[in-house]
């Protein structure tokens, strides 16, 4: 299979997408010690793409180019490429057409979004989330927004112990990976490492039994 082989997985966007990564079995990646759970893909090793990906203890991924970028969430561990060092909480992007030896010391385990950027969306974003001030949201809600361009939105919000949002549509479609306790909402209930990708114009009534944080993206499908 070539790299630009059709490879589709859950490409439609049209439709949702629930996936509980944490019980899915890792597969190997074209680096030694480097393994991915995919949740969407367009070509086996190129174009559009979203995963859990794990380096192994010493792992590193040969250099390569994002030519339209890519998008980390560091979950676990400390992610390294020749720029820099990033700890467990680091949200990270590198814009189109930028290059770099990615790598881990000691292990990692990373949210990653490839090949989704708007080509004039060229800003290089790192911060650390764990040093980054919470803003209000609506209701008892609490935001930290990550980044913004044109219509897309990426943010993290904690929801409190027992906090209920209004019923509300998605204009572009929403993304959330749950990073801690259990979002709801009348579709189901999804634990902590699950991936939900709801389509343009989705409608949905989420709340929490506990406190739950989750990454959220919103009006880029």
């Amino acid at each position: 299979m070539t790299a630009r082989q059709a490879d589709f997985l859950n490409m439609d966007l049209s439709r949702k997408v629930v996936i509980e990564t944490e019980s899915m079995e890792w597969q190997g990646s074209r680096a030694d010690h480097v393994l991915r759970k995919p949740l969407e893909r367009e070509y086996s090793e190129a174009g559009r793409a979203t995963s859990i990906v794990e380096f192994l203890p010493g792992a590193s991924f040969p250099a390569h180019r994002h030519d339209l970028g890519e998008e980390i969430f560091v979950l676990e561990g400390v992610f390294s490429d020749e720029k820099g060092d990033y700890p467990a909480g680091t949200y990270l992007r590198n814009p189109p057409g930028s290059m770099h030896s990615p790598h881990s010391k000691e292990r990692c385990k990373l949210f990653v979004k490839l090949e989704q950027f708007d080509p004039e969306d060229q800003n290089k974003v790192v911060i650390n989330t764990l040093q980054t001030p919470w803003q209000a949201g609506i209701g008892h809600l609490q935001v930290m927004g990550l980044h913004s361009f044109k219509t897309e939105h990426t943010a993290l919000v904690l929801w409190p112990e027992g906090e209920k949002f209004q019923p509300h549509h998605h204009w572009g479609g929403e993304e959330i990976l749950v990073l801690q306790g259990e979002f709801i909402d009348e579709h189901g209930r999804y634990p902590k490492g699950t991936w939900i990708r709801s389509p343009h114009l989705s409608l949905h009534d989420p709340w929490v039994e506990e406190e739950t944080l989750i990454w959220v993206k919103t009006g880029h499908l």
